[in-house]
Protein backbone atom coordinates (compact mmCIF):
# COMPACT_ATOMS: atom_id res chain seq x y z
CA UNK A 1 0.00 0.00 0.00
CA UNK A 2 1.35 3.40 -0.78
CA UNK A 3 2.11 5.75 1.84
CA UNK A 4 0.90 9.23 1.89
CA UNK A 5 2.46 12.02 4.14
CA UNK A 6 0.93 15.59 4.88
CA UNK A 7 0.98 18.73 7.89
CA UNK A 8 -0.15 21.35 8.57
CA UNK A 9 1.28 24.30 11.45
CA UNK A 10 -1.08 25.29 14.39
CA UNK A 11 -0.15 28.89 14.02
CA UNK A 12 -3.57 29.75 14.10
CA UNK A 13 -7.00 28.31 14.17
CA UNK A 14 -7.81 26.14 11.16
CA UNK A 15 -10.05 27.42 8.11
CA UNK A 16 -12.46 26.68 5.54
CA UNK A 17 -9.22 26.52 3.50
CA UNK A 18 -7.87 24.36 5.49
CA UNK A 19 -10.79 21.71 5.67
CA UNK A 20 -11.27 21.85 2.17
CA UNK A 21 -7.79 21.47 0.64
CA UNK A 22 -6.29 19.30 3.03
CA UNK A 23 -8.47 17.47 6.22
CA UNK A 24 -11.36 17.02 4.32
CA UNK A 25 -8.98 15.26 1.32
CA UNK A 26 -6.76 13.48 3.84
CA UNK A 27 -10.60 11.86 5.33
CA UNK A 28 -10.81 10.49 1.82
CA UNK A 29 -7.58 9.47 0.88
CA UNK A 30 -6.56 7.53 4.05
CA UNK A 31 -9.07 4.81 2.78
CA UNK A 32 -7.15 3.68 -0.21
CA UNK A 33 -3.30 4.47 1.50
CA UNK A 34 -1.15 4.11 4.59
CA UNK A 35 -1.62 7.57 5.80
CA UNK A 36 0.68 9.65 8.01
CA UNK A 37 -0.80 13.25 9.30
CA UNK A 38 1.16 15.92 11.47
CA UNK A 39 0.95 18.64 14.04
CA UNK A 40 3.50 20.62 12.17
CA UNK A 41 4.80 22.63 15.64
CA UNK A 42 8.40 22.57 14.80
CA UNK A 43 7.67 24.44 11.82
CA UNK A 44 5.11 26.83 13.76
CA UNK A 45 8.79 28.12 15.59
CA UNK A 46 9.90 29.76 12.23
CA UNK A 47 6.96 32.97 13.10
CA UNK A 48 7.17 34.75 16.00
CA UNK A 49 4.55 32.85 18.51
CA UNK A 50 3.42 33.19 21.71
CA UNK A 51 4.35 29.64 23.69
CA UNK A 52 1.23 28.69 25.00
CA UNK A 53 -0.89 30.51 21.74
CA UNK A 54 1.07 27.88 20.22
CA UNK A 55 0.47 25.13 22.69
CA UNK A 56 -3.19 25.76 22.67
CA UNK A 57 -3.01 25.79 19.31
CA UNK A 58 -1.71 22.63 18.91
CA UNK A 59 -4.16 20.74 21.07
CA UNK A 60 -6.89 22.64 18.98
CA UNK A 61 -5.88 21.32 15.85
CA UNK A 62 -4.77 17.95 17.09
CA UNK A 63 -8.50 17.67 17.90
CA UNK A 64 -9.68 19.48 14.58
CA UNK A 65 -7.84 16.38 12.81
CA UNK A 66 -9.80 13.78 14.82
CA UNK A 67 -13.59 15.92 14.93
CA UNK A 68 -13.14 15.81 10.98
CA UNK A 69 -12.73 12.28 10.93
CA UNK A 70 -9.48 10.91 10.66
CA UNK A 71 -8.81 7.75 11.74
CA UNK A 72 -6.48 7.05 14.73
CA UNK A 73 -6.85 3.06 13.25
CA UNK A 74 -6.53 3.72 10.00
CA UNK A 75 -3.77 6.68 10.11
CA UNK A 76 -0.72 7.96 12.31
CA UNK A 77 -1.80 10.93 13.52
CA UNK A 78 0.83 12.73 16.02
CA UNK A 79 2.73 16.16 17.15
CA UNK A 80 6.14 16.74 14.63
CA UNK A 81 7.92 17.68 17.98
CA UNK A 82 6.66 14.37 19.22
CA UNK A 83 9.23 12.42 16.89
CA UNK A 84 12.72 13.35 17.55
CA UNK A 85 14.10 11.89 14.08
CA UNK A 86 12.31 15.00 12.13
CA UNK A 87 15.19 16.99 13.54
CA UNK A 88 17.81 14.85 13.63
CA UNK A 89 17.59 13.95 9.44
CA UNK A 90 16.92 17.71 8.83
CA UNK A 91 20.57 18.13 9.51
CA UNK A 92 20.99 16.14 7.13
CA UNK A 93 19.10 17.30 4.67
CA UNK A 94 20.48 21.11 5.67
CA UNK A 95 23.70 19.44 4.96
CA UNK A 96 23.19 18.10 1.40
CA UNK A 97 21.27 21.54 -0.05
CA UNK A 98 23.05 23.98 -1.85
CA UNK A 99 22.77 27.63 -0.62
CA UNK A 100 21.64 28.62 -4.04
CA UNK A 101 18.86 26.53 -4.12
CA UNK A 102 17.51 27.19 -0.40
CA UNK A 103 17.40 30.86 -1.38
CA UNK A 104 15.15 30.44 -4.47
CA UNK A 105 12.11 29.23 -2.36
CA UNK A 106 9.37 31.63 -2.61
CA UNK A 107 8.45 31.35 0.79
CA UNK A 108 11.68 32.90 2.19
CA UNK A 109 12.08 35.24 -0.81
CA UNK A 110 9.07 36.96 -0.24
CA UNK A 111 9.64 37.15 3.45
CA UNK A 112 12.96 38.52 2.45
CA UNK A 113 11.52 41.08 0.13
CA UNK A 114 9.33 42.51 2.69
CA UNK A 115 12.17 43.41 4.36
CA UNK A 116 11.35 41.32 8.08
CA UNK A 117 14.03 39.66 10.03
CA UNK A 118 13.98 36.16 8.38
CA UNK A 119 15.47 33.63 10.88
CA UNK A 120 17.82 30.65 10.03
CA UNK A 121 15.21 28.68 10.71
CA UNK A 122 12.96 29.83 7.87
CA UNK A 123 15.71 29.63 5.48
CA UNK A 124 15.85 25.68 6.87
CA UNK A 125 12.20 25.30 6.61
CA UNK A 126 12.06 22.88 3.14
CA UNK A 127 14.90 21.22 4.45
CA UNK A 128 13.06 20.17 7.51
CA UNK A 129 9.69 19.67 5.57
CA UNK A 130 11.71 16.61 3.56
CA UNK A 131 12.86 15.17 6.90
CA UNK A 132 8.93 15.34 6.99
CA UNK A 133 8.31 13.86 4.03
CA UNK A 134 11.27 11.22 3.37
CA UNK A 135 11.45 9.87 6.95
CA UNK A 136 8.50 7.59 6.44
CA UNK A 137 9.16 6.31 2.87
CA UNK A 138 5.98 8.93 1.61
CA UNK A 139 5.01 8.26 -2.12
CA UNK A 140 2.51 10.87 -2.41
CA UNK A 141 2.38 14.32 -0.80
CA UNK A 142 -1.04 15.66 -1.23
CA UNK A 143 -0.06 19.75 -0.55
CA UNK A 144 -1.57 22.99 -2.03
CA UNK A 145 -0.23 24.81 -5.14
CA UNK A 146 1.97 27.60 -2.81
CA UNK A 147 3.92 24.16 -1.18
CA UNK A 148 4.72 22.30 -4.32
CA UNK A 149 7.80 24.13 -4.75
CA UNK A 150 8.99 22.66 -1.56
CA UNK A 151 7.77 18.85 -2.69
CA UNK A 152 10.03 19.46 -5.40
CA UNK A 153 13.02 20.64 -3.71
CA UNK A 154 12.58 17.65 -1.38
CA UNK A 155 12.75 15.28 -4.49
CA UNK A 156 15.76 16.64 -5.81
CA UNK A 157 17.43 16.32 -2.06
CA UNK A 158 16.38 12.66 -2.04
CA UNK A 159 17.32 11.91 -5.45
CA UNK A 160 20.77 13.69 -4.73
CA UNK A 161 21.51 11.45 -1.61
CA UNK A 162 20.98 8.68 -3.80
CA UNK A 163 22.93 9.52 -5.98
CA UNK A 164 25.79 10.19 -3.83
CA UNK A 165 25.02 7.30 -0.97
CA UNK A 166 22.94 4.77 -2.89
CA UNK A 167 19.23 4.14 -3.16
CA UNK A 168 18.03 4.69 0.55
CA UNK A 169 15.18 7.34 0.21
CA UNK A 170 12.15 7.23 -1.30
CA UNK A 171 11.52 10.09 -4.04
CA UNK A 172 7.93 11.16 -3.30
CA UNK A 173 5.32 12.95 -5.69
CA UNK A 174 3.53 15.64 -4.69
CA UNK A 175 -0.48 15.96 -5.79
CA UNK A 176 -2.80 18.95 -6.25
CA UNK A 177 -6.37 18.07 -5.54
CA UNK A 178 -8.08 19.46 -8.91
CA UNK A 179 -11.17 21.02 -6.78
CA UNK A 180 -10.66 23.00 -3.86
CA UNK A 181 -6.62 23.10 -3.50
CA UNK A 182 -6.58 26.82 -3.16
CA UNK A 183 -9.68 28.40 -1.33
CA UNK A 184 -9.57 32.12 -1.44
CA UNK A 185 -10.84 35.12 0.53
CA UNK A 186 -14.29 35.99 1.04
CA UNK A 187 -13.62 39.83 0.95
CA UNK A 188 -10.45 39.82 -1.05
CA UNK A 189 -11.27 36.13 -3.43
CA UNK A 190 -8.10 37.48 -5.64
CA UNK A 191 -5.43 35.77 -2.11
CA UNK A 192 -5.85 32.85 -0.31
CA UNK A 193 -7.66 32.03 2.41
CA UNK A 194 -5.47 32.14 5.19
CA UNK A 195 -5.51 32.11 9.23
CA UNK A 196 -2.69 34.45 9.29
CA UNK A 197 -5.35 37.18 8.04
CA UNK A 198 -6.13 39.86 10.02
CA UNK A 199 -9.44 40.45 9.02
CA UNK A 200 -11.86 37.64 10.39
CA UNK A 201 -14.36 38.58 8.00
CA UNK A 202 -12.32 37.34 5.06
CA UNK A 203 -12.61 33.53 6.30
CA UNK A 204 -14.25 31.01 8.10
CA UNK A 205 -12.85 29.34 10.92
CA UNK A 206 -13.61 25.80 11.53
CA UNK A 207 -14.99 26.61 14.54
CA UNK A 208 -17.05 29.51 13.78
CA UNK A 209 -21.11 29.17 15.02
CA UNK A 210 -23.01 29.00 12.62
CA UNK A 211 -24.60 32.26 12.61
CA UNK A 212 -21.03 33.97 12.19
CA UNK A 213 -20.85 31.66 9.03
CA UNK A 214 -24.24 32.97 7.76
CA UNK A 215 -22.86 36.28 7.77
CA UNK A 216 -19.46 35.77 6.82
CA UNK A 217 -20.82 34.64 3.38
CA UNK A 218 -23.67 37.05 2.88
CA UNK A 219 -20.97 39.66 3.12
CA UNK A 220 -18.95 38.01 0.62
CA UNK A 221 -17.66 40.18 -2.58
CA UNK A 222 -19.19 38.97 -6.04
CA UNK A 223 -19.05 41.70 -8.78
CA UNK A 224 -21.55 43.48 -10.58
CA UNK A 225 -22.04 41.23 -13.78
CA UNK A 226 -25.24 39.14 -12.35
CA UNK A 227 -24.46 35.64 -13.31
CA UNK A 228 -23.28 32.85 -12.03
CA UNK A 229 -20.69 31.28 -13.97
CA UNK A 230 -16.99 30.11 -12.58
CA UNK A 231 -14.31 32.11 -14.92
CA UNK A 232 -11.71 34.18 -14.02
CA UNK A 233 -13.42 37.60 -14.59
CA UNK A 234 -15.86 36.71 -11.65
CA UNK A 235 -13.19 35.24 -8.72
CA UNK A 236 -15.58 35.76 -6.09
CA UNK A 237 -18.25 33.89 -7.60
CA UNK A 238 -15.65 31.14 -8.91
CA UNK A 239 -14.55 31.17 -5.15
CA UNK A 240 -18.51 30.35 -3.38
CA UNK A 241 -19.10 27.71 -6.31
CA UNK A 242 -15.53 25.79 -5.42
CA UNK A 243 -16.79 25.97 -1.58
CA UNK A 244 -20.34 24.85 -3.12
CA UNK A 245 -18.86 22.07 -5.03
CA UNK A 246 -16.53 20.72 -2.53
CA UNK A 247 -18.92 20.60 0.17
CA UNK A 248 -21.84 18.71 -1.81
CA UNK A 249 -19.29 16.44 -3.41
CA UNK A 250 -20.37 17.50 -6.92
CA UNK A 251 -18.41 19.36 -9.70
CA UNK A 252 -17.93 22.88 -10.94
CA UNK A 253 -20.51 22.40 -14.03
CA UNK A 254 -22.89 20.83 -11.90
CA UNK A 255 -22.92 23.75 -9.24
CA UNK A 256 -23.05 26.00 -12.16
CA UNK A 257 -26.28 24.35 -13.56
CA UNK A 258 -27.88 24.28 -9.54
CA UNK A 259 -27.74 27.80 -9.66
CA UNK A 260 -28.59 29.01 -12.65
CA UNK A 261 -31.35 31.65 -12.87
CA UNK A 262 -29.90 32.66 -9.37
CA UNK A 263 -29.40 36.02 -8.00
CA UNK A 264 -25.41 36.12 -5.81
CA UNK A 265 -27.65 36.35 -2.38
CA UNK A 266 -29.04 32.91 -2.92
CA UNK A 267 -25.39 31.57 -3.88
CA UNK A 268 -24.13 33.19 -1.26
CA UNK A 269 -27.27 31.92 1.40
CA UNK A 270 -26.93 28.24 -0.03
CA UNK A 271 -23.15 27.92 0.18
CA UNK A 272 -23.09 29.45 4.00
CA UNK A 273 -25.89 26.62 4.30
CA UNK A 274 -23.67 23.85 2.58
CA UNK A 275 -20.58 24.97 5.14
CA UNK A 276 -23.23 25.02 8.08
CA UNK A 277 -23.75 21.64 7.32
CA UNK A 278 -20.44 19.67 7.33
CA UNK A 279 -18.83 22.29 10.56
CA UNK A 280 -21.52 22.20 12.80
CA UNK A 281 -21.37 18.58 13.67
CA UNK A 282 -17.28 18.80 13.61
CA UNK A 283 -17.51 22.09 15.89
CA UNK A 284 -19.70 20.01 18.51
CA UNK A 285 -17.24 16.85 18.10
CA UNK A 286 -14.21 19.47 18.45
CA UNK A 287 -15.46 21.14 21.51
CA UNK A 288 -16.07 17.65 23.69
CA UNK A 289 -12.27 16.56 22.52
CA UNK A 290 -10.23 19.69 23.69
CA UNK A 291 -11.79 19.24 27.12
CA UNK A 292 -10.01 16.49 27.16
CA UNK A 293 -6.78 16.64 27.42
CA UNK A 294 -5.98 13.30 28.60
CA UNK A 295 -7.70 11.56 25.74
CA UNK A 296 -5.70 13.64 23.24
CA UNK A 297 -2.55 13.50 25.49
CA UNK A 298 -3.04 9.48 25.10
CA UNK A 299 -3.88 9.77 21.27
CA UNK A 300 -0.64 12.18 20.73
CA UNK A 301 1.99 9.70 22.04
CA UNK A 302 0.37 6.53 20.34
CA UNK A 303 0.76 8.48 17.06
CA UNK A 304 4.34 9.16 17.91
CA UNK A 305 5.39 5.79 19.34
CA UNK A 306 3.90 4.37 15.65
CA UNK A 307 5.53 7.52 13.68
CA UNK A 308 9.04 6.83 15.75
CA UNK A 309 9.19 3.45 14.87
CA UNK A 310 9.18 3.82 10.63
CA UNK A 311 11.03 7.29 11.64
CA UNK A 312 13.74 5.63 13.25
CA UNK A 313 14.12 2.87 10.56
CA UNK A 314 15.04 5.14 8.31
CA UNK A 315 17.26 7.28 10.24
CA UNK A 316 19.43 4.64 11.03
CA UNK A 317 19.31 3.68 7.31
CA UNK A 318 20.49 7.29 6.49
CA UNK A 319 23.31 7.56 9.36
CA UNK A 320 24.91 4.37 8.53
CA UNK A 321 25.42 5.74 4.39
CA UNK A 322 26.52 8.95 5.55
CA UNK A 323 29.44 7.57 7.81
CA UNK A 324 27.76 7.91 11.53
CA UNK A 325 28.78 5.54 14.03
CA UNK A 326 25.48 4.19 15.63
CA UNK A 327 25.22 4.65 19.48
CA UNK A 328 25.81 0.74 21.08
CA UNK A 329 22.10 -0.29 23.32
Amino acid sequence: MQVIYSATKPTGKLTLGNYIGAIKNWCEMEKNYQSIFAVADLHSLTVNIDSEELRENTYTQFATFLACGLDPEKSIIYCQSHVKEHAELAWVMNCLTYFGEASRMTQFKDHKQKKENVSVGLFAYPMLMAADILLYNTDIVPVGVDQMQHVEICRDIAIRFNSRYGETLKVPKGVVKETGAKIMGLLDPTKKMSKTNNNDNDLIYIDDDDETIMKKFKRAVTDSLNRIKFCEEQPGVSNLLTIYSCMKNISIKEAEKHFEGCQYGELKTQTAQSVIEKLSPIRKKMKKLIENREYLDKMMSIGAKKASEIALTTLKKVYEKVGLVLPIK
